[in-house]
């Protein structure tokens, strides 16, 4: 089966050899995303807008993979700090509720101390 790789410039994906996204047949796997804003070189200090960011990010992954947020049937979603949760969850609310893909929430420690949030995601392309 072919095999599309979805770079997003990230130093990671150099640094640490993996693409944004990767499409195999109808199905696009999108690698753990961030808040992190690459027209700015920034990223927010607030969960919800972290949030907001990732989904920006992931749904330009998934645009340049052909595919979009209402085609996602599963994400996972990492969070820092259990008192971000609801923050976090509103926005998950906001840009899900119409999809409603499987997810689970994860406390973990992420890379850098500034990232809140991170979301990696199972999208299937419709016809």
């Amino acid at each position: 089966m072919e095999r599309q790789n979805i770079p997003s410039g990230s130093i990671f994906e150099e640094r640490y050899g993996h693409s944004r996204a990767v499409v195999v047949g109808n199905t696009v796997y999108v690698a753990g995303t961030t808040g992190y804003d690459y027209k700015t070189k920034q990223m927010s200090d607030d969960p919800a807008e972290q949030t907001r960011q990732t989904f920006r990010n992931i749904e330009t992954a998934l645009g340049e993979a052909g595919a979009s947020l209402s085609d996602l049937v599963q994400i996972i979603t990492y969070f820092t700090d259990h008192d971000d949760w609801d923050a976090i969850g509103g926005v998950l609310k906001e840009e899900l509720q119409h999809i409603r893909p499987g997810n689970s929430g994860v406390r973990v420690d992420l890379i850098h101390p500034e990232m809140k949030v991170e979301i990696s995601a199972i999208a299937v392309k419709g016809d």
